[in-house]
C-alpha cells in the first residue's frame, strides 16, 4: 500500500487523451437475466486453460454498460468496444460474419485496409452465455491517440444471447497478457505508449464518464493523492482483499483477491461469501427503504473502501417506472476461485488509475475530484 503525491507523476501524464465513455443504462430485463445466469450457473466446466497453474474464468458481457470507440485499419474503421480490465484480447466482428448480430453491428473489412496482414489462425472463446469463433488477423489499431500494429480476433460466428443484447462490436482487453487467449499480445503492450497506464472516471450521467490514456486526469485530481495498492497477481488487476463487512459485521475474506474489472457492471463473488456480505439486506422495489440499509465495505491491504446503499443499490428505470435492486451477486465458482470482482458499481464510487508501469492500482473517491 502506498500513497503518492500526483505532482511526481505529472510528467508522465502531460500528453494524455481524455476519451468519452458511452454509457448504456441496464434495463430491468437485462438485470434479472444477468442475475439468473450468475446465481444459477456454475463455471466449473467453463474455464480457459492458458497454460497457467490454475484456470481462468471467462466472462459474460451482456451486462456491460460502458463503451469506447476504437479504430482498426487504414483508412480507419470505427468500432464500439468494451474497454475491459478483466480480459486481454482485442476482437471485433468480421465482414465475413453471417450471424444475425453482425447485421446491426460494425464489421471489420480487411479488403478495405491497406495495412492488413493475414494470419488465419483459429480464434475461439467460450463465455458464460455463449461463444465466439473466428480467426486471427493483424492491422493497425488506434485508441485515444495510442496506436499499435497488432494481432486480434476477427469474429465470423457467435452463439448465445449476450452478443445480441449488447451494443458492442467487440472487446478491447486491458488486462495482463498472461490471460490472453492464444497468447496474442495486448493492445497496451503492443502500443507506441511509453507510459502504459490509464484511468477510468465512471459516472451515472451518460455524458460525464471518460477514460484517460496514458495516465490520469491531473486537472480533476488537482494535486490530491491516490491510494495505491500493488497488483498481487499479474493476470487480472488483482489486489489483496483483507476483509469485508456489512455495517460492523465482518466477513472473513482470508485468501481472496479483489479484481478491479471495468467489464462487469456489478459486484460478483463466490456465493458463500456474497451470502454473508448481503445477509438480511432486503431492498424494497419502490426504493423506499434504501436510506435505511447498511453500508458494505471492502478492505484492500489496510484501506477501507465503503459503499453506501446509494452506491450498491441500482435504480432501473423503464417507461417512467423506477425499481431498486441490489448490485451484488453470488456465483457458483469452484472452491479454487478466490476472487471477488469489483465492477462498475465500485468504480463509479472510486476513480481508478491502472498503473501498469509499476503493477499497481490507485483509487480516490470520485466525490473528491474537481469537476
Amino acid at each position: 500500500m502506498q500513497k503518492l503525491a500526483l505532482v511526481a507523476l505529472l510528467a508522465s501524464s502531460a500528453l494524455t487523451a481524455k476519451i468519452p465513455l458511452i454509457k448504456k443504462d441496464m434495463t430491468k430485463e437485462q438485470y434479472f437475466a444477468l442475475k439468473e445466469r450468475i446465481e444459477n450457473r456454475s463455471y466449473e466446466n467453463k474455464f480457459l486453460d492458458n497454460g497457467l497453474e490454475s484456470h481462468i474464468p471467462v466472462k459474460d458481457f451482456m451486462n456491460t454498460q460502458y463503451f469506447v470507440e476504437a479504430q482498426i485499419g487504414t483508412p480507419a474503421q470505427t468500432f464500439t468496444v468494451v474497454p475491459d480490465t478483466g480480459s486481454s484480447n482485442l476482437w471485433v466482428y468480421s465482414s465475413k460474419c453471417s450471424a444475425l448480430v453482425c447485421w446491426y453491428h460494425s464489421k471489420y473489412d480487411s479488403s478495405k485496409s491497406s495495412t492488413y496482414k493475414t494470419n488465419g489462425e483459429k480464434f475461439d472463446i467460450t463465455y458464460g452465455s455463449g461463444s465466439i469463433n473466428g480467426f486471427v488477423s493483424e492491422d493497425v489499431t488506434s485508441f485515444g491517440g495510442a496506436q499499435a500494429s497488432m494481432q486480434f480476433g476477427e469474429i465470423e460466428a457467435v452463439s448465445g444471447p449476450s452478443f445480441y443484447a449488447s451494443q458492442m462490436s467487440g472487446i478491447l482487453g486491458l488486462a495482463y497478457g498472461s490471460i490472453s487467449v492464444d497468447k496474442l499480445p495486448t493492445f497496451i503492450d503492443s502500443s507506441n505508449l511509453s507510459d502504459k497506464s490509464f484511468s477510468f472516471y465512471l459516472h451515472e450521467n451518460p455524458d460525464a464518464s471518460y477514460m484517460t490514456i496514458p495516465g490520469f486526469d491531473s486537472e480533476a485530481l488537482n494535486g490530491q493523492e491516490l491510494q495505491f495498492h500493488n497488483v498481487v497477481e499479474e493476470r487480472y488487476y488483482s489486489l489483496n482483499l483483507t476483509g469485508m463487512k456489512q455495517g460492523d459485521q465482518k466477513v472473513d475474506a482470508t485468501g481472496y483477491k479483489a479484481v478491479i474489472d471495468s467489464g462487469t457492471s456489478v459486484l460478483v463473488g463466490p456465493q458463500p461469501l456474497v451470502k454473508q456480505l448481503i445477509e438480511g439486506i432486503v431492498v424494497s422495489p419502490d426504493c423506499s427503504n434504501v436510506s435505511q440499509l447498511p453500508d458494505i465495505t471492502f478492505t484492500i491491504d489496510e484501506t477501507d473502501y465503503t459503499l453506501t446503499p446509494d452506491d450498491y443499490i441500482l435504480k432501473l428505470t423503464e417507461a417512467g417506472q423506477t425499481e431498486c435492486v441490489i448490485g451484488v451477486m453470488g456465483q457458483l465458482f469452484p472452491e479454487s476461485f478466490k476472487y471477488f470482482i469489483l465492477g462498475d458499481t465500485f468504480m463509479r464510487k472510486f476513480y481508478s488509475f491502472f498503473d501498469k508501469n509499476n503493477n499497481r492500482v490507485g483509487f480516490i473517491p470520485r466525490s473528491q475530484l474537481k469537476h
